[in-house]
């Protein structure tokens, strides 16, 4: 950081810090390195970290203090897969102020005993954003035993950017050491996040470390030094969980506070008392909630008076929908102007949702800004505010003591349903007349997706033909009325014969306006499925309708929790009229299968009764969080789970064949 102009000319003296250094063993490379054709604790790995570390100090660079940050690290390439990590990407901040600089790269590819320098000339720069650039380049002549090697040094006036270091990466490291020297006037909140635990957690203090010139009392340091060694790769190659920031193992770090050499400090983390009453002022969130007598003006009266505070707040609701199109920005930290917003009938997150509370408030409807943070960015601390951890913005109301989340940047969603996005767990109230406070995220429980069918079968034509019913309830619903604005009925029909296997034809489409509604969409598929006898057999497989082709579970280990987002239910139900003449020659087995009490649950039975069988899968996913213990047998439940809808076989046999025998 830089330091003040009262401090100027104790920064011109000389300065003195004692450091040991990053050792320099560049470009020395072990027998074991060299040889090295596969990781042994993960045979199947591309490529493995052999070693990196990290030292990071504070020196005096022109008569300013700077943080160093120093970086070495070699990585065994086995196969071509791992080629991408012969890219190397550096990302340097900077501000009107200062830039954050790059210094003394050495970047080699070693190929059995001979070195392929980076040159200078091969290293580019490009602007990520207005205050990030970032420095990149990529390693030559790389091949299948290559040992890339790579050091270099940041200088940064932004001492808030020690930010900490990741041992995990996306590939096995074997050994990962981060080490910090810093002074007594810098103070750093750190954490350990992920599931592996450190090898080594040293922390001492070196007495009278930190000396400028000119000032009689030298400072200590804190001296850390952090390391953990066979760290396995972070596979997150699976779906259904939250942004892998959440879950890696590293250690965090964030300026708390600097002491000034003049005694006075610099708070960097904060109260939610301050940050509450900052809120208030800010001229892009506290005063753009405080534009009632606007929206008053601008509505007709009706609409904010007329029914009871729940039918209020349901109209209310639905215009800010219809009145206002989303420009896909969140817009959390950027410029927020709602009533500029409004009257273009367009707008961000932040912008749409505080008109919202604007006129639930002129309602008299009490309605607060909760911030959050989306499904692909970490969890916000809880310890302490971070305000960089949030980037959404939705309505919180109370109405008869039922809380309810909205958000009203999506045309489709109901009353009191935030978007998949926004379902990251739990957020902050901003009520500016009171403290803020957690409140944890509530979705949708009525989420179904059940199917209806029946079949009956034309022997003269040798097909089969019938009626599907599918209604969807909760996000289900979401889903569909948004593929149904999106496609055309002939293409959405296509989309249909696409996904179900055989000679499978939708003969006519109907959307069941009479059983429709904002949370529920229901329709119905006429269709033939041709070819269906063979001899005097008839096969048919009763899953014309897959919830899950594939099983979505499929690593050896996971060490990160399951996260659906909301809870599942999906339906299944078809009955079969078997044609005169014929009998029941094989059904599938039944099954029941569970996670836990209740979890998870599947269930699958056939019964065969007056001429007809009938089929019922019904497949329960009462958790929308399932944690990492218990990943074998979530893996376990959806092996059954598509295998019973991929393998399932009714067989009806011909009655004449078996007496002409």
């Amino acid at each position: 950081m830089q330091i003040k102009n009262t401090l100027l000319a104790l920064l011109f003296l000389s300065f003195s810090f004692s450091y040991s250094q990053m050792p320099d063993t560049f470009g020395k490379l072990t027998s074991v390195e060299k040889s090295m054709k596969s990781y042994e604790k993960d045979p199947d790995a591309n490529a493995v970290v052999l070693y990196e570390r990290g030292d990071n100090y504070f020196k005096v660079v022109n008569r300013k203090i700077r943080l160093i940050k120093e970086y070495h690290g070699k990585i065994k390439i086995f196969n071509e897969k791992a080629f991408d990590h012969g890219t190397i990407k550096i990302q340097l901040y900077h501000n009107n102020e200062s830039t954050e600089k790059l210094t003394k790269i050495k970047a080699v590819t070693h190929n059995d005993g001979k070195q392929f320098n980076v040159l200078p000339s091969e290293i580019f720069t490009s602007d990520l954003s207005e205050k990030w650039r970032e420095k990149k380049f990529t390693f030559p002549k790389l091949q299948p035993g290559s040992i890339i090697e790579y050091s270099y040094t940041i200088e940064t006036a932004f001492t808030f950017n020690l930010t900490g270091w990741n041992f995990q990466t996306s590939i096995p490291v074997i050994y990962s050491e981060f080490n910090a020297k810093i002074p007594g006037n810098w103070t750093y909140n750190r954490s350990l996040t992920g599931s592996l635990k450190l090898d080594v957690n040293d922390a001492s203090v070196k007495k009278y470390c930190f000396q400028l010139e000119g000032v009689r009392d030298p400072a200590d340091c804190e001296v850390l030094k952090y390391a953990m060694k066979d760290v396995p790769a972070f596979k997150a190659e699976e779906d259904y969980m939250l942004a892998s920031s959440n879950y890696i193992s590293k250690i965090n770090f964030e300026l708390s506070q600097y002491r000034r050499l003049d005694g006075t400090t610099d708070k960097y983390t904060k109260s939610w008392k301050d940050v509450d009453s900052e809120f208030r002022s800010d001229k892009n969130i506290g005063r753009q909630l405080s534009k009632n007598n606007f929206f008053e003006n601008n509505v007709d009266e009706r609409l904010l008076t007329e029914g009871d505070p729940l039918t209020r707040a349901k109209n209310i609701f639905k215009f800010i929908q219809n009145h206002y199109t989303w420009n896909e920005d969140y817009g959390i930290y950027g410029k927020a102007r709602v009533k500029n917003a409004f009257e273009q009938k367009k707008g961000n997150v932040l912008e749409i949702n505080m008109s919202l509370i604007n006129l639930l408030n002129a309602a008299n409807i009490k309605t607060n800004l909760m911030l959050l943070a989306t499904r692909h960015r970490s969890l916000p601390k809880k310890i302490h505010p971070v305000m960089s951890d949030f980037n959404y913005g939705i309505a919180k109301v109370t109405i008869d003591g039922k809380v309810y989340l909205l958000d009203a940047t999506n045309k489709y969603l109901t009353f009191g349903m935030l978007p998949f996005r926004a379902l990251n767990h739990y957020g902050r109230v901003m009520d500016f007349k009171n403290d803020s406070y957690w409140q944890n995220i509530i979705t949708e429980t009525k989420n179904k997706d059940q199917v209806r069918a029946y079949v009956k079968f034309d022997l003269d034509e040798k097909k089969a033909f019938g009626v599907i019913d599918m209604i969807n309830t909760g996000y289900d619903a979401l889903d569909r009325r948004l593929a149904l604005d999106e496609y055309s009925e002939e293409e959405y029909v296509e989309a249909w014969e696409e996904d179900i296997e055989g000679d499978f034809e939708i003969t006519k489409y109907k959307l069941m306006a009479e059983r429709t509604s904002d949370s529920q969409v229901s329709e119905r598929f006429e269709f033939e499925i041709q070819n269906i006898l063979n001899g005097d057999m008839i096969y048919l497989n009763p899953f014309l309708i897959r919830c899950f082709e594939k099983n979505p579970f499929t690593i050896d280990e996971r060490t990160y929790p399951v996260d659906f987002g909301y809870n599942r239910h999906y339906k299944y139900n078809l009955n079969i009229v078997i044609p005169e003449g014929y009998e029941v020659h094989e059904l599938p087995k039944e099954q029941l299968v569970k996670l836990g009490e209740n979890l998870v649950i599947l269930k699958f039975n056939q019964k065969v009764s007056n001429n007809q069988i009938a089929i019922t899968f019904d497949l329960a996913l009462n958790s929308a969080y399932i944690e990492a213990a218990n990943y074998d047998g979530l893996k376990q439940v959806f092996k059954h789970v598509t295998d019973v809808q991929n393998n399932s076989l009714i067989v009806l046999k011909k009655v004449e064949a078996d007496s002409g025998k």
